[in-house]
This record gives structure tokens, C-alpha cells and sequence, in this order.
């Protein structure tokens, strides 16, 4: 009877099969590695303008501004060797009243003319920036020193003073009298100083003083 019954049975299912009614499991992926620690944000840089560098403003080196050059009278034809300049004395307290200086130049050399500031001066042809202008004692800047010395001539005898600024010769003045009058003049000058100074020199050696009826008119 078991034998009968064992024969008309279905078969058993093989043991690697999975039965029909029966589905397999899907496949799942593993769960991913998770850190126990709270996440933690990258610190975001912000971003800051740097501000254009600011141009240096280089201020000029000071300078001495030049003078506008002097313009000289046309010469005189037929001129004479020589012709006076006269000026009121620039030491007045110190002079006879009613009188003027005079000094002697060559036409061919110097020119009456008036200066930079308007006042008379007697200017070289040859020498740009050559002048001898009626002056007196004044201020001088701290930056100037001073070396003075003494020059005789035959009727005149003058305290020079040779005005250096920063070490730099700039001009130099010429004080005296005859006896009558008491007054100045400056040198100045541009380049070629030893000529410029010879023949101003020149020109200063022969002050005099004459009656002020008598004066040449100032131009």
C-alpha cells in the first residue's frame, strides 16, 4: 500500500530549485558606511576686493625759477669810447645831499637798461646774465653764508661781499665811496662769472661822485 501510494506522487523538488509559487528575494546593495560624527561644513572663504594702490605723488625738486633775460638798447653808432652811467647814492644817510654816483663803461661792452624789477642796471652785451644793479645792505636767507673782503682802487675803496648759497657762489656786492657818497651795487651772474666779474670790476673802479644838476637823466 505504501508502495502504491509513494508511486503515484508527484516528484519531490530538486534541492537547488526554488518552488514556483515561491519568489526569490530581490537583490538589495549593501548599506553604504555612515560616520557617526556630526557632518562638517568646509569654511567658505569670502571674498575680499584689495584696494588699488594709491599713486605717490612726487612732488618737483624746488628750483630757482631764471629771470627773463634783459633786453638791451641797439648801440649807438658812431658811440664814444666810453659813456657814464649816474644813480642816486644807495646809501643816502651816509652821502653829501645834491649829489649822484657815476661810473664810466664801454658801449661796446655794457648797456644802460632798466632790471627785472624796473630799476636801472647796467647790462653786458656779450655775457647773458652779467648785470650791475645800484643795491644795499639787506636780510640774507639762512641757506647763504658770506665772505667779505676789501678792494682799493685808485679813488675808491670797496667792501666786496661774495654771497655763497649751499656752497654755491649766486653774486656778489660792491660797497664804497669817494669821500662825497656811500653807495652799492650787486653783481650778477649766469655763467662765465670770472669775465663778468673782471669787467665789472672794470666798470666800478671808476666811481666818482658828481653834482646831481649835473647827472645824466635815468633811463
Amino acid at each position: 500500500m505504501a508502495l502504491l501510494i509513494t508511486s503515484c506522487a508527484g516528484a519531490a523538488p530538486a534541492p537547488t530549485e526554488v518552488p514556483a509559487d515561491t519568489e526569490a528575494p530581490a537583490a538589495t546593495e549593501p548599506p553604504a558606511f555612515q560616520s557617526l560624527s556630526a557632518p562638517t561644513s568646509e569654511p567658505q572663504v569670502q571674498a575680499t576686493s584689495t584696494p588699488a594702490p594709491t599713486p605717490t605723488q612726487i612732488l618737483p625738486t624746488p628750483s630757482d625759477t631764471p629771470l627773463p633775460t634783459l633786453e638791451l638798447p641797439t648801440e649807438v653808432v658812431n658811440a664814444p669810447q666810453r659813456m657814464v652811467w649816474d644813480g642816486t647814492p644807495t646809501y643816502p644817510g651816509d652821502s653829501t645831499p645834491g649829489y649822484a654816483f657815476r661810473v664810466t663803461y664801454d658801449p661796446d661792452l655794457w648797456a644802460v637798461t632798466t632790471d627785472q624789477f624796473g630799476f636801472p642796471a647796467l647790462a653786458h652785451r656779450n655775457l647773458p646774465g652779467c648785470v650791475i644793479s645800484p643795491a644795499s645792505g639787506r636780510g640774507m636767507p639762512a641757506n647763504t653764508t658770506v665772505e667779505h673782503d676789501v678792494l682799493y682802487t685808485a679813488n675808491v675803496t670797496f667792501d666786496v661781499g661774495t654771497v655763497f648759497e649751499n656752497g654755491v657762489m649766486k653774486f656778489i656786492t660792491y660797497t664804497g665811496g669817494d669821500g662825497t657818497i656811500i653807495t652799492g651795487f650787486e653783481v650778477d651772474f649766469e655763467e662765465e662769472s670770472e669775465t663778468c666779474l673782471a669787467d665789472a670790476v672794470t666798470v666800478l673802479s671808476t666811481l666818482t661822485s658828481v653834482p646831481v644838476s649835473q647827472a645824466t637823466p635815468q633811463p
